[in-house]
């Protein structure tokens, strides 16, 4: 827990769904076990189904609803907004937000197109001289097999890196009956599986490799064209069931890319492997305490995968829970993002990843889209500085 002399500060967040409730829970968490030098205070939730919103507020103990974010914004006692909304929204709001001098967290992908993901990063340059701080939540960078990898390729274990593969399968949408929601979209979402998981796994490459995508070529397919309304009749779907691309890395390597909805019996199987000249390291999110390291240093007797199982307290974030052999699950992530974020707040440095880290997410998925519109052709991705990431906070 907290030292009781700890400052708090309020935390009001916007949207309540899937995404609301696994804030709601890391800011719990946090909060609980992860002691920040910051402790977040859950002060208000806002949604503009005040019956909905309040039912979340009860269940996760939430002082107060609001049904207008502009509301939220302008309450004294909110100084951080957290932004779980469709993607339409995220600009509108976090510029809002920022302009106001409240601090953000908002969900990937930052925008639904990189002038929106442009005008937020630039808002949050502003924001910072004046000691505002915004992070873009990529929340599996916060797991701690996948910081571990960080750490081990920072360290150069994997020598000069030579091939990424990174896949993130999904089976939700393979019956035509499913009903067409606001993720179908293309004006809520951007697009489909695209932005919605392949964004997660090209952040991945970036942050793992410390190295963004230079360019890409792509395809991409929708499968179920029209679905089912609420009300009877069929809307069309526009954007994107599944999508693959091929990628080079600013620093040579190939990378392999696949995002799909419609893999049958996977349900949220996001894996990546890196391998370079002194080794590689695997990860499946379906062991996700579990990392794959193979050492091409080791002696040939004894060379081969060694499994690692991520939950000793040297290992991120592993310290502030449990004893070893007692795996973390999907809700920690999100308890080490909402401590990270606190941690840099108190300690006046810039959170990662930051917004112009999802500006670069966001000109890579563009990228593919013009490739795919293209008929797969190579397609340059704008070059931009990315900060070399460091070691997770609460991880020290």
């Amino acid at each position: 827990m907290s030292h009781p002399g700890t400052p708090e500060i309020g935390i009001g967040m916007v949207g309540y769904a899937f995404m609301g409730a696994a804030h709601s829970q890391g800011w719990r968490g946090a909060r609980g076990f992860l002691a920040p030098p910051l402790r977040p205070r859950l002060a208000a939730l806002a949604g503009r189904d005040r019956r909905a919103a309040t039912e979340v507020a009860e269940r996760f103990d939430w002082a107060e609803v609001e049904t207008d974010w502009r509301a939220l914004i302008a309450r004294e006692d909110v100084g951080l907004i957290d932004i779980c909304t469709p993607g339409d929204t995220h600009a509108e709001i976090a510029i809002a937000a920022l302009e106001a001098g409240k601090h953000v967290l908002c969900e990937k992908p930052l925008a639904n197109s990189v002038a929106e993901a442009r005008a937020m990063a630039e808002a949050a340059a502003a924001a910072r001289a004046r000691g505002v701080r915004a992070m873009a939540g990529f929340t599996y960078r916060r797991v701690p097999a996948l910081a571990l990898a960080r750490q081990l390729v920072a360290e150069g274990r994997l020598g000069t890196l030579r091939h990424v593969r990174a896949r993130y399968l999904q089976d939700w949408l393979t019956d035509p009956g499913a009903p067409l929601t606001w993720r179908l979209r293309r004006e809520r979402a951007g697009s489909g599986a695209l932005g919605d998981i392949g964004a997660h796994i090209v952040d991945l490459t970036q942050y793992l490799t410390g190295e963004h995508v230079a360019g890409v070529a792509a395809v991409t397919e929708t499968f179920v064209r029209e679905r089912p309304l609420p009300d009877g009749g069929t809307g069309e779907v526009t954007v994107d069931d599944a999508t693959a691309f091929l990628g080079r890395l600013a620093g040579g390597a190939l990378a392999t890319f696949e995002a799909t909805r419609f893999a049958a019996g996977r349900k949220n199987a996001l894996r990546i492997e890196l391998n370079g000249s002194d080794g590689s390291l695997a990860f499946d999110f379906e062991e996700m305490n579990v990392l794959h390291f193979y050492d091409a240093t080791a002696h040939p007797s004894t060379r081969g995968f060694t499994r690692i199982q991520v939950t000793e307290p040297e290992h991120p974030y592993l310290g502030a829970w449990w004893p070893p052999g007692h795996g973390l699950g999907y809700e920690h992530a999100f308890a080490h993002q909402a401590a990270d974020l606190l941690t840099a707040i108190a300690t006046g440095r810039d959170p990662e990843p930051s917004f112009a880290d999802g500006l670069r997410v966001q000109q890579v998925l563009a990228a593919v889209e013009e490739s795919a519109a293209r008929g797969s052709a190579w397609t340059e991705v704008a070059p931009a500085p990315l900060a070399r990431p460091r070691t997770p906070e609460a991880a020290r």
